[in-house]
């Protein structure tokens, strides 16, 4: 095994070990186990920041496997600070104040914006943008709360979302900020902002205005990485930027103007599309060949050749994915328009085979031309076959479509291809199967396996592009149903177990083949499965948190000390050239420390101020109705619905006067069965009642208040119970009219 190759295998190894640890840390919090008191959890949580930090410093200070422990203090830092936010989560959790709140994001965004700032590490330059944008997600649209925003104040939230990521873009573009991966994916929020801002249905004022935006950013991108800056990943973002916005466009127009004519117009504007795409390139190839002859002219077609070929292939392939949806809508519009619903899937079948088995013979027609009449045939042919529903047609098109995936070339339209040959198969299962018993867990294991034994295949198959898309398409699918597998009913005792554990032993042991063999797309397709499978796993009810915890955090633990046993007996030491973690701590130890301090600081001040009111704080009793939902990071809660949150009848006009999220007083008043009501809105000055207490609110624009007590998080699996038995909040306020949650009660 090579250097590199070491060296590939032990990181990877590393990291997942790392976020398995993670993942443990956020699924035992969230479990909300009884046998922790409040101290415990927050000496834990504290804890286990300090020692996350405390490994990165230990291993920045180790000499020996020179680079793997540089990676593993880098790997450590991050998880220290993913530790803090999963640490404040836990103390909102412990003391009931909020549930995903912007205050949890906020916070949690701070030091990871200190730490991207000092380090200029890029996994930290994410982490602040994730959270940032999550805090900002959450103040414009809580998740405890209904906020009435209108059409002018969503517009200009979607405008913020789109200039932030603008600004970040051009950050990157320029070197100020050096992360690849930001630059991606701040250009892709950036038009995905734009194009909601551009719907003329949503904004019906600046929804029109907005599209001259999104086509000059669009134009403007094709010019920009294809003259100034020769970029092909940032070309095909482009161009994928420009498919979505012609296929949003369509559909928006179709949802107004949908009739015949309609559907025809968009067939002729798919074949003026397709002719105009024929001879524009016609064009540029008389170009090229007019300017031959003269030797400094050739030197510069050759050296602009290259660029040539990527814009061009990036070019046909936005026309083709806009000339398909654009024309599989309308052919398949324009049959149920014409037919009046008589025998309309026999004809869309017929229509579809009349598409796909000429394009399939006709090599010499262009390619974009072909593939476009090929897939809006099979995306025809696909939903004529699934209304009919017969078992002997779906046979047919099954290998119709067999035969598109053996004539075609090219890597893209072999995948899109297997993946209707999959849909084909999926659909003919669930015909023949309908009546069965756990009908769907059967197809998806079915599939699995189907696909697991087409990518075994490839090895009996010589070089060439088949075995290449035999394997690359069967891994990806194979990938795709073991995950959709882990989801599905019993279809014996412990099926679902064993599934769950097949994925993940499977799926690990191909991340650690594939990047053995330095085979880096199934690799990378392989870690992705892994790391989505334990993200999904959080939501998955039939396996505790706290089962889940125990087993991840066994599991990081035997990856990492089997990875660490690895790396030194095969003495798979970092180049010190290539040691690109090994400065990471090196020149900013003071700034880091001092970043950690404040975290620590912040969760023993959090932890204090919420005990000072628990003990301090006026106990008031109040009336609810609760529901039953999970939090992203804190596990299972109650949300309540005060009586409180509706103010009577006669206070409401002045809480529309009110915008969203206005912050407001109001004064409770005690009644005779010992139950706090609404009184009325305090005034700045006025004195209270012995009976009456003041509680901070905020308004949420549809009549209704909001005082940041409407979570209790209680143990996992017990939400249930807690609905049914709850009738009332004991509440403590403070003398400035904060408010924490203490206890539910029925009485």
């Amino acid at each position: 095994m090579s250097a590199m190759l070491r060296l590939n295998v032990t990181r990877v190894s590393f990291l997942m070990g790392v976020s398995l640890l993670l993942a443990a840390i956020i699924y035992f919090f969230a479990a909300n186990w009884g046998g922790l008191g409040r101290a415990d959890k927050i000496l834990a949580s504290a804890g286990i920041m300090v020692l996350f930090y405390g490994s990165s410093f230990l291993f920045a200070k180790m000499k020996i496997m020179l680079g793997h422990h540089s990676f593993l203090s880098s790997i450590f830092l991050v998880g220290g600070c993913i530790s803090f936010g999963a640490a404040v989560a836990l103390l909102n959790q412990i003391y009931n104040s909020h549930a995903d709140t912007y205050e949890l994001f906020l916070v949690w965004t701070i030091p990871a914006f200190l730490f991207s700032l000092i380090t200029r590490f890029s996994p930290f330059y994410l982490l602040t943008y994730a959270l940032a944008h999550l805090t900002l997600w959450q103040y414009f649209f809580p998740s405890s709360l209904n906020v009435y925003h209108s059409d002018g104040e969503l517009f200009l939230i979607g405008g913020l979302f789109a200039l932030i990521n603008l600004v970040l873009f051009i950050l990157t573009e320029t070197k100020l900020l050096v992360s690849p991966p930001l630059k991606y994916v701040s250009f892709i929020a950036f038009h995905i902002a734009l194009l909601v801002l551009s719907n003329s249905l949503i904004y019906e004022q600046y929804g029109p205005w907005m599209n001259i935006v999104s086509v000059a950013a669009i134009a403007f991108g094709f010019y920009y990485f294809s003259q100034m800056r020769l970029n092909k990943i940032m070309l095909t973002l482009n161009a994928l930027a420009a498919s979505a916005y012609a296929i949003f466009k369509f559909l928006e127009l179709l949802t107004e103007h949908a009739s015949t004519s309609f559907f025809v117009f968009g067939l002729l504007f798919v074949a003026l599309l397709l002719t105009g795409n024929v001879l524009f390139f016609r064009y540029l190839n008389r170009l090229g060949q007019s300017v031959q002859g003269t030797e400094k002219l050739e030197a510069k077609a050759e050296g602009n050749e290259h660029k040539s070929a990527i814009f061009g292939k990036i070019v046909s392939t936005a026309v083709t994915v806009i000339g398909v949806l654009i024309g599989s809508i309308s052919l398949i519009g324009l049959v149920f328009l014409a037919t009046d619903g008589d025998n309309t899937e026999y004809v869309l079948f017929v229509i579809s085979l009349l598409f796909i088995i000429p394009a399939l013979f006709l090599t010499r027609l262009n390619a974009i031309v072909r593939y476009t009449i090929l897939t809006i045939g099979y995306a025809a042919g696909l939903i004529a076959i699934a209304w009919i529903n017969l078992p002997f047609l779906t046979l047919l098109f099954l290998l119709v479509t067999t035969a598109g995936w053996l004539r075609l070339d090219g890597r893209g339209q072999h995948l899109f291809i297997y993946s209707l040959f999959n849909i084909n198969i999926a659909i003919l299962l669930f015909q023949l199967f309908e009546s069965v018993q756990h009908a769907y867990s059967f197809i998806v294991l079915i599939m699995a396996a189907l696909n697991a034994v087409i990518y075994a295949s490839h090895h009996l198959l010589s070089e060439g592009a088949l075995r290449q898309n035999a394997r690359e398409c069967g891994l990806l699918y194979m990938l795709l149903f073991l995950f959709w597998l882990t989801f599905m009913e019993d279809i014996f005792p412990y099926s679902y177990e064993l599934f769950n554990v097949l994925n993940f032993l499977v799926v690990t042991a191909l991340t650690f083949l594939f990047v053995r063999r330095s085979q880096a797309l199934e690799a990378a397709a392989s870690l992705t499965f892994w790391f989505i499978y334990i993200g999904f796993k959080y939501y998955d009810i039939f396996w505790t948190l706290l089962h889940k915890s125990i087993t991840l955090a066994l599991l990081g633990l035997i990856i990492i000390a089997v990875t660490y046993f690895f790396a030194y007996r095969t003495r798979s030491a970092v180049p010190e050239k290539a040691d690109e973690y090994g400065r990471l701590l090196s020149k900013s130890k003071v700034l880091i420390a001092i970043v950690i301090v404040l975290q620590l600081g912040y969760v023993g001040y959090h932890a204090a101020t919420s005990e000072v009111l628990l003990s301090t704080g006026k106990s008031i009793k109040l009336a609810i109705e609760p529901l039953d939902p999970r939090s992203l990071l804190q596990g299972d809660y109650v949300r309540l619905n005060y009586s409180i949150s509706t103010p009577p009848e006669a206070v409401r006009q002045e809480l529309d006067n009110k915008q969203g999220l206005s912050r407001i007083k109001v004064v409770l008043q005690e009644s005779a069965d010992g139950v706090y009501a609404f009184d009325r809105f305090y005034q700045s000055g006025e004195a209270l009642a012995v009976s009456e207490v003041i509680i901070n609110a905020s308004a949420s624009g549809w009549q209704n208040l909001y005082y940041g007590i409407e979570t209790f998080f209680v143990p996992e699996g017990t939400g249930l119970e807690t609905e049914r038995n709850a009738r009332y909040a004991y509440v403590k306020v403070g003398k400035k009219g904060d408010a924490l949650l203490e206890r539910l009660s029925k009485d």
